[in-house]
């Protein structure tokens, strides 16, 4: 059906304004919301908090973010241990949450320390990028000042969006070996992921990017992800491991979604963290 000039031109109008409405909505309203689509805390006393109750022996440890921020955290001491694990957790719930992972963990005989970030457990403030990168460093300046951990016995373990900020201490700092798993690339290419057709990169606070973060790292790395990853998508991990610098190594959980990694992934999966520990802290 032909229409006239005047109301194709209308039409259009239309359409242009209903863009520039959207795009201002997304401008304003992502900037506002995006803590609390990227960070989901549970706090003290949620959780669970008495971790002898299920046989894990922990010291309650506290200590400062540069800014003045409490944290709170668990270190897992492990006997005649000559390795630390520094654990990075993911964007969600709490330390206590990883009590089952922990006790896993400790068959590696490495000591384990897990701490909350800003707004998360026990720990004060509210979560933010810039937040918890401090939180992290301090994590790291804790153990190798307050607890004596010599900085070449550390393997630095982010889970997630853990990575992240495992991936920029170990940037920053002497470590014996990283380990990423589950971890994305980039928060541009999560955003794509998240929202295929509308472009909220470019109005994100965040700028995660841990591909470039691991572009001349030198230490040793070992990534792993799971292949059923519903979260963040198996090909990320893939991608994450391909720009980063040798020396590096791979692995695939077979079968294993975002937050069933070491359920699944089995004894194989704890041997290729043992394994990679010993070599890395030989």
């Amino acid at each position: 059906m032909y229409l006239p000039y005047h109301k194709n031109r209308k039409i259009l109008l239309d359409m242009f304004m209903s863009l520039i409405l959207v795009v201002s909505l997304v401008i304003v309203l992502i900037p506002l919301f995006e803590n609390k689509v990227i960070y989901h805390p549970i706090c003290y006393p949620q959780g669970f908090w008495n971790p002898e109750s299920e046989g894990l022996s922990v010291e309650d440890v506290w200590f400062q973010s540069p800014d003045g921020t409490r944290l709170h955290g668990w270190f897992v001491p492990a006997p005649e241990a000559t390795t630390t694990l520094l654990w990075f957790h993911g964007n969600a719930g709490n330390l206590t949450h990883r009590s089952e992972n922990i006790q896993k963990l400790k068959t590696l005989g490495s000591n384990i320390f897990i701490f909350d970030y800003r707004g998360y457990g026990k720990s004060e403030g509210k979560p933010g990028a810039r937040g918890l990168s401090k939180d992290s460093q301090a994590a790291y300046d804790w153990l190798v000042q307050d607890k004596n951990i010599a900085p070449e016995s550390i393997i630095l373990f982010g889970r997630s969006l853990g990575g992240v900020f495992a991936a920029e201490v170990a940037a920053h700092n002497q470590a014996a070996g990283l380990i990423l798993e589950s971890t994305f690339t980039s928060i541009r290419d999560m955003s794509r992921e998240i929202s295929p057709l509308l472009p909220v990169y470019p109005f994100l606070k965040a700028t995660f990017d841990t591909s470039a973060l691991l572009k001349n790292l030198p230490i040793p790395k070992l990534i792993l992800h799971g292949t059923e990853d519903e979260i963040i998508p198996y090909r990320l991990g893939r991608a994450l491991f391909n720009s980063a610098a040798e020396p590096k190594k791979f692995y695939d959980i077979e079968g294993s979604g975002h937050n069933d990694t070491y359920v699944t992934g089995g004894e194989a999966y704890f041997k290729t963290l043992l394994d990679f520990i010993k070599q890395t802290a030989s």
